[in-house]
């Protein structure tokens, strides 16, 4: 989810700005290469309604789109931050590393680094001789190629969202920006990219704001225009505190994923919200909302409305409590606001799905009547005993226990007479329906509660549901007469 809020932030605002919205993958850390991965953001982002201008499988002036693609371009700009003194060669071992953290936390540095003032104690080009560095290239030394952090300088920008940050230089590490592999880290890759491709406004999750100052630096190092930084809240979990995590998912029985995912690493399997029977304008509005408002009341928006209302200044710093209940209610708006004849398609579909054969007119007929009460389309399924023939309470032991908690003899008389009332009625509507119903109660003396449970079970299995009058219109005179006959006959039978 919080990747495709993200994809949202961006995608609104460059459209609300006339801007182009650019998908990169961002694959230098091949260590990390999930199978599949791709092809999922491809399918998150089509069902989301959030189609890149650009991106590996449309392409672009700018592409290519994989940085894995773009692997030959980013050494020449790893050896322009040495030429001009930004960057320096390292050649320290795994081994020379981990015992370099070891003297410094004996010596109670709590967060060993590689910086300014450690590098002078390192084996890299700043220590070592130009003849040496030179050799130890010549001849294939494994090396890494860092920033050179300056030792006493304050990093300053102004973020969006959170105005201006301010970091000592003494905090930042001289990070890794190339390795002797030929691939580039995420931080020199993501900012030459953003520079070629003219990137004007990068935004992105908070996990990002650490490295935020560690970007600028880079971009100053090159002497670039930096483009504006935007670093959006926290998902919350549901209950307590913390950042919202599969886990929680799957502890309080909610998707955090766009789709369902398996992930072939871990053998482990997500569910989705489109395969839970998520709208995707449901779940889009809902994202839009999780940090951000319009500054109104107004909750239901459409993509093109989101556009036209979003603005980076109306985002939250803090961050976002997800609230699952609050998700499936939009989904339930969405689903109330589908035109009959699409709601009654899918509920036809549902049912087909399900062994039960019915027309697209009475689908949608039942649709109309089942809507108000559901959540999911599935939801609408319980009204299945609207698409068979014949007593609902067979095999219904839910509806048979209900019955005879509430089965009273004195009650046949009145469902008795009401039989015979629609027998000659015409036409048989609601509007009919209702007031021959009331009449018989009147004149058997009988109160609605004591009857309506009564014909509820009879003729529709369960307590609850759509009015019993739009029921059984829908169902049809002979269905409601024969149901009514045949609950007459079980109860009896009890006696």
């Amino acid at each position: 989810m919080g990747g495709v809020r993200t994809a949202l932030y961006n995608y609104l605002f460059a459209r609300k700005h006339g801007g182009q919205f650019l998908l990169r993958i961002e694959d230098t850390d091949q260590t990390r290469y999930v199978p599949g991965a791709e092809q999922y953001i491809k399918e998150s982002l089509e069902w989301c309604g959030l189609v890149p201008d650009e991106s590996p499988w449309k392409g672009g002036p700018d592409g290519p789109y994989r940085q894995s693609d773009r692997k030959g371009l980013y050494k020449q700009y790893a050896d322009e931050l040495i030429a001009k003194d930004k960057a320096y060669y390292a050649f320290d071992t795994p081994e020379e590393l981990e015992a370099m953290r070891a003297r410094l936390q004996a010596a109670g540095v709590a967060a060993p680094a590689y910086n300014a003032v450690t590098r002078e104690h390192m084996k890299n080009s700043l220590t070592l001789s130009a003849d040496e560095v030179k050799e130890r290239l010549a001849r294939g030394e494994q090396y890494v190629i860092r920033l050179k952090v300056p030792r006493h300088a304050e990093v300053r920008f102004e973020d969006i969202i959170r105005g201006w940050v301010v970091v000592h230089s003494a905090n930042i590490d001289d990070k890794v920006l190339f390795k002797s592999d030929g691939m580039p880290t995420y931080h020199l890759a993501n900012i030459v990219d953003d520079h070629l491709m003219r990137i004007t406004h990068v935004i992105r999750g908070e996990e990002w704001l650490p490295s935020a100052p560690l970007h600028v630096l880079i971009y100053e190092a090159f002497g670039w225009e930096r483009p504006a930084f935007a670093h959006l809240p926290l998902i919350l979990k549901p209950d307590g505190n913390g950042k919202l995590s599969k886990r929680d998912g799957d502890r309080l029985g909610f998707p955090v994923f766009s789709l369902d995912w398996y992930d072939p690493t871990t053998k482990e399997k997500s569910s989705g919200y489109r395969e839970r029977g998520y709208y995707p304008e449901a779940f889009i509005n809902m994202l839009a909302l999780l940090g951000w408002n319009p500054g109104t009341d107004q909750e239901i928006m459409s993509l093109d409305e989101l556009t036209k209302l979003f603005d980076l200044e109306r985002v939250h710093k803090g961050g976002a409590k997800f609230d699952p209940e609050k998700t499936k209610w939009f989904n339930q708006q969405y689903l109330r606001m589908r035109p009959d004849a699409e709601l009654g398609a899918q509920l036809q579909a549902k049912l087909k799905a399900n062994g039960v054969n019915a027309t697209l007119e009475r689908a949608t007929s039942a649709a109309v009547l089942l809507k108000e009460r559901a959540t999911f389309v599935d939801d609408m399924l319980e009204g299945a005993y609207l698409f068979t023939n014949g007593t609902p309470l067979t095999d219904n032991a839910t509806a048979n226990e209900e019955l005879r908690k509430r089965w009273k003899p004195e009650v046949a008389p009145a469902i008795e007479a009401y039989i015979d009332r629609l027998a000659s009625l015409s036409p048989f509507e609601p509007v009919m329906l209702e007031p021959a119903f009331n009449q018989v109660l009147q004149e058997k003396g009988m109160k609605v509660g004591q009857v309506m449970p009564i014909y509820r079970l009879f003729v529709a299995g369960r307590m609850q549901g759509p009015g019993m009058f739009d029921v059984s219109a829908l169902l049809g005179k002979d269905e409601v007469v024969l149901r009514l006959k045949v609950g007459l006959d079980l109860c009896r039978s009890w006696a």
